[in-house]
């Protein structure tokens, strides 16, 4: 199990600081989440991070390479000391949430395979999250910024504009993730022909959402100007230079539109995927749909939208309800 490739990536990125019999353990459930679990690399390799982090402070702590008896015998006030010298560093609660998960998970393991017992873990409670709600721009400023030329670089090639023309209307028109509309292949454009499209996202779960006509000649007329061969299995949204397009290029875009157009800081190609659910609700449409468009797990995930459009929601209602 040590050899596998997650196990390889993290013991790379950093050294996990333990004695032998837990550097093992820690091994085997590192390769547990790439096999058996199949957690997103992303995923994987934060909870690889997070625990090499516990196991470097327990060396201080304990000042001693730390064992697995030591571990399983560990006090909920160590995690405690832990989690403030994280929180010391800077760390928002957010990700101090993640590494506490991260460890609740590492002794869950240890007490499935028989290595351990401990609810140390268990005893801390996760930190408070701030209540964030999505910020959406509205409908015209959102249409403002997937069809204006100001996103134009001075003196950029027609096929850059129409390449992140092509994106944000991705964003915009479908709901995608910066992530998932740049991960798409040649052969997954969607094309004259094609009214739907097939997109992984977290977790490698697919969904199916619809692609609007503007959308579609959108990215039909980026492929018409791209100056680069693109094969069916290369990336459908490639640099200058032919690999693979960075996700800063598009923040860098609508940063850049953001001066032109007088759009707030909360512009971000985040927040066009926020404005597509938005608007849609705004519209009438039915939350359960909207969480499958989106592509969350959890309805309570997309539940935060109704938040952002409480106006609109109190309007139906008054207008809806027979006793308003």
């Amino acid at each position: 199990m040590g050899g596998s490739s997650l196990a390889k990536a993290a013991k790379a990125e950093a050294v996990i600081v333990a004695a032998p019999d837990l550097k093992r353990a820690v091994e085997a459930w590192l390769a547990y989440l790439e096999v058996e679990r199949q957690l997103s690399a992303n995923t994987s390799e934060a909870y690889a991070r997070d625990l090499s982090q516990f196991l470097s402070f327990l060396a201080g702590h304990l000042n001693r390479m730390p064992t697995l008896p030591q571990v399983n015998a560990l006090a909920a006030r160590d995690v405690r000391a832990f989690l403030a010298s994280r929180r010391a560093q800077g760390v928002g609660s957010r990700s101090l949430s993640r590494t506490l998960s991260a460890l609740r998970m590492f002794f869950r393991f240890l007490e499935r395979r028989g290595l351990g017992k401990n609810d140390a873990v268990r005893a801390v409670a996760l930190p408070k999250l701030p209540h964030s709600v999505p910020k959406p721009l509205t409908a015209v400023k959102a249409r403002a910024l997937v069809e204006s030329a100001d996103i134009a670089a001075p003196d950029a090639p027609e096929w850059i504009t129409a390449r992140d023309t092509a994106v944000l209307a991705l964003l915009y028109g479908s709901g995608l993730r910066i992530s998932e509309a740049l991960s798409l292949a040649r052969r997954d454009a969607p094309i004259r022909g094609r009214d739907m499209l097939r997109v992984t996202g977290k977790g490698d779960k697919t969904r199916v959402v619809p692609v609007l006509p503007i959308v579609r000649e959108a990215v039909e007329r980026y492929i018409e100007l791209c100056p680069m061969e693109l094969g069916s299995d290369d990336p459908l949204f490639v640099g200058v230079r032919g690999g693979p397009l960075s996700p800063r290029i598009i923040q860098l875009v609508i940063a850049r539109a953001r001066g032109a157009l007088g759009l707030p800081d909360t512009a971000t190609p985040h927040a066009l995927r926020h404005s597509f659910a938005t608007h849609l609700l705004g519209a009438g449409a039915d939350l359960r749909a909207i969480q499958e468009l989106l592509g969350h797990a959890s309805l309570s995930t997309t539940q935060g939208y109704t938040e952002v459009d409480r106006e609109l929601l109190l309007k139906t209602y008054a207008r809806a309800h027979p006793r308003a």
